[in-house]
This record gives structure tokens, sequence and C-alpha cells, in this order.
């Protein structure tokens, strides 16, 4: 049964939106887009070939399946660390919409979330990865499917757009697992969802 791992850029701000170019997505008149290039060192670089390299599917949201397959095919590169493995594994959009995704190896799923993605999980050798899709991230974490996060956040403020985590996001506690911060300042993190947060209070007893 394969892991459910989702990789997600993110400002210090929380915003997760249009991390690759000033076109890649402009909802709410969004003109930050693109605030991840100039952090993309060898460490990074590094990183992200390191997490394709475990891939063994690949979930998205639609918004950023239709981003990738925009791109990516157009990466013919056998040896390349990212176009190889997106453009050869295979690949499920959730989609309402999607009629015939023209991305060889698509499969849009469109039926139940939680039921179709456990399928997924149990015949998926290697990891089942989310990139980007905010959206379906939160929704996995809501369904207690997501089993890892990669945070990558970047040493930047913007002040607008949508934030991964934004307020009625489900309450969700997480163990830190392993991380480190580029020479450019991205801090890579990993996470295990672990449930429910815990609580307690700092409040001295009555009788101190």
């Amino acid at each position: 049964m394969g892991k459910l791992v989702s990789t997600v850029f993110v400002t210090l701000d929380g915003v997760y939106q249009a991390p690759g170019g000033p076109q890649e997505d402009t909802r709410g008149g969004f003109t930050h887009g693109g605030w991840s290039f100039t952090f993309g060192d060898e460490d990074f670089g590094r990183f992200v070939a390191e997490v394709f390299g475990r891939a063994g599917a690949f979930l998205l949201g639609r918004r950023t399946y239709d981003i990738f397959a925009g791109y990516w095919p157009k990466v013919t590169e056998a040896s390349h660390p990212i176009a190889s493995p997106l453009n050869a594994l295979p690949k499920y959009v959730v989609s309402a919409t999607l009629q015939a995704p023209e991305w060889s190896g698509t499969t849009v799923i469109s039926g139940d979330l939680a039921k179709e993605v456990r399928a997924l999980k149990e015949r998926t050798d290697g990891e089942l990865q989310v990139h980007g899709s905010g959206a379906l991230v939160r929704s996995l974490i809501d369904l207690r499917l997501l089993d890892t996060l990669h945070l990558l956040t970047f040493p930047v403020v913007l002040g607008t757009g949508h934030r991964l985590f934004p307020d009625g996001t489900a309450p969700t506690r997480f163990r830190h697992t392993g991380g480190r911060v580029t020479a450019a300042g991205i801090s890579l993190q990993t996470y295990d969802l672990t449930g429910d947060p815990e609580y307690g209070s700092y409040e001295l007893p009555e009788d101190a």
C-alpha cells in the first residue's frame, strides 16, 4: 500500500497561489505569481528530485493538473527528474468537469473522494503524490487520508493570495519527521499527520 504524500510551496504568510509564474494562477486579481523562482538553488532542486524519485503515481487537483499538463509533456528529456516520472507514471485528477484529458496516462476521479483515494493508495507501488493542489490537500487532511506533508516555506511575505490553511481548515496535529534549510533560505520540513490536536494549559494551579 502506497503512502499519500503532499508537497506544497508556501510563503511565510501561508500563500500557496502561483509559485511558478505570473500567469500560473491569477484568481482574485493575484499579481505576485512566480514568487518562488528566485530561490530555486541546488539544494531546492535536489530535494524536489528526491521527492519525485519516490513517486508511484500522482493525484492532482484540476487547477494544478491543467498547469502541469500545459508544461511537462513538452519536456521530453528522458532523464529529467520531474518530467520523466510525471509523463510516465499514472496521473489521477480530481474533477467533476474534465471529460477527455489529453495528457497520456491520466484518469479522472469524479466520484466519492475518500473511496477513490483509499483504492488508489491500495494499488500504488511507491508514493501517491499530491503536488500543489491546496484545496485537494485540505480535503485529504479533513478525511485523514494524507500520510505526509512536505511543507516548503519560502522567505517572502505577499499579503494577498490563497492560503494553504485558511479559516475553517480541519484542526489537525502533525509530527515533525525531518527538515533542513537551503542556502537560499527555503525551509524544507516534513510532517506526518497524526490526528486531532492535543491541548493543555500553562496556567498555574490555583493553589500555587
